[in-house]
């Protein structure tokens, strides 16, 4: 069985890139392999099952902010295949979108559906072969033949002049790679939130601080943003960047370490005597500062001695103290948890190892790697599908170069 392109990997990279290959020369002979019973899965359960395909922000300068890792080799192909050209893509695909507020883009349907349909119908429309529940068990490289890869499977080999690798996260084919040269970044989680067990904050789940400051003691890693308090910990957005660009040092920690939040970034000591000022007849336990809800506030300062008396009582070593168990408060995390049922990976094919402007390899000529299966991921909100998008992308376009030159 021979073929110019076989993708490995029928997800997100794979059908873009494959689809996206026919269309630049018609009449390329593609098979897609996919070694599950269905394709296009993390498609299926993207954002709730509604699929968060990208994002509204489109300055690639300030797109690659949101990518941990890769967010200095993805600055020049955001600029050549961003957001803006995916959702044109979409639409003129026949899929009408819609941003929220906070920049995440949807089918206009809300179902992920509708973005499977439309690979399912291209891919049936250029006349794509592909083949599900065929696992990879090898892929071999002849340089000087005409069509130097052979992917072998348990029911055979398949030869083929260039190869596309969009597994995602997944070990045996990483191990494939390296046996063919590529360096490969041992994975580690991305995206999760923290576990504390604390009593502090036992009886306070489903309470969210709309802006807190996070840090770690002891390193460089802090962020901003929404805090949710769960019954196992702490999420939300401002945990989630924290886990992100956190992802390896935190890993190297076996997920122990103390969490530093504040839960009022804006909060100063003038702010604390004003306050005083103003409630100076109540109980410090009877007020609270906005945004932080009043259960939260007895929670933050129960080990503060003077917790019963009145603000006019307060000393300023009191204030300082009031002020200190709001903004720099102290947890143990002992552990972490996955972010709803998303699971997004930090590690795969060392990005030195690629050409960026094409997604070719450096180390094996006419392969080519998009999606997961590189060391690139990203907060969430559409980032991670836009990476495997560009990347799918202009490895076609390279492709369908070498073939109509070849």
């Amino acid at each position: 069985m021979h073929y110019q392109v076989v993708v490995i990997g029928g997800g997100a990279a794979g059908f873009f890139g494959a689809i996206t290959l026919a269309e630049a020369l018609p009449g390329v002979r593609i098979l897609i392999l996919e070694q599950g019973k269905n394709v296009l899965e993390k498609v299926r359960i993207s954002g709730g099952g509604r699929c968060n395909v990208t994002n509204a922000c489109e300055d690639p300068a300030e797109l690659v902010g949101y990518y941990p890792r890769g967010h200095k080799e993805l600055l020049g192909p955001f600029y050549h295949f961003g957001p803006a050209q995916m959702k044109g893509w979409l639409t003129d695909h026949g899929v009408k979108l819609k941003t929220e507020d906070d920049g995440r883009v949807f089918p206009a349907s809300d179902q992920s559906e509708t973005i499977i349909d439309c690979f399912l119908h291209y891919c049936k429309k250029y006349g794509i072969d592909l083949i599900t529940s065929r696992k990879v068990t090898g892929i071999v490289h002849h340089d000087q033949e005409d069509y130097p890869f052979q992917v072998q499977t348990k029911q055979g080999s398949i030869q083929t002049k260039y190869l596309l690798v969009t597994p995602g996260s997944q070990a045996t084919i990483w191990k494939m790679l390296e046996h063919l040269g590529h360096r490969i970044v041992a994975p580690v989680p991305s995206l999760f939130t923290f576990q504390i067990k604390d009593p502090r904050i036992i009886a306070l789940a489903g309470i969210q601080v709309p802006h807190a400051h996070v840090s770690i003691r002891d390193t460089h890693l802090e962020a901003e943003g929404p805090l949710l308090i769960t019954h196992w910990g702490v999420s939300g957005p401002a945990i989630l960047k924290l886990s992100a660009w956190g992802a390896r040092v935190l890993h190297d920690q076996n997920y122990r370490f103390e969490l530093l939040i504040n839960w009022n970034p804006h909060w100063t000591l003038d702010d604390v005597r004003q306050l005083a000022a103003k409630e100076s007849k109540k109980q410090v336990k009877n007020t609270s500062i906005p945004p932080v809800p009043r259960r939260l506030w007895h929670a933050l300062l129960q080990d503060f001695p003077g917790l019963e008396q009145n603000w006019n009582t307060c000393i300023p070593t009191d204030l300082n103290q009031i002020l200190e168990h709001i903004t720099s408060s102290q947890w143990q995390v002992t552990g972490k948890a996955t972010f709803k049922d998303e699971f997004v990976t930090s590690g795969g094919v060392d990005l030195k190892e690629i050409d960026f402007k094409t997604f070719r390899s450096r180390k094996v000529p006419g392969m080519y790697l998009a999606g997961e299966v590189l060391n690139i991921d990203a907060l969430t909100g559409g980032f991670n599908f836009q990476a495997a998008w560009t990347g799918a992308y202009l490895a076609a376009q390279a492709m369908a170069r070498e073939l109509e030159t070849g």
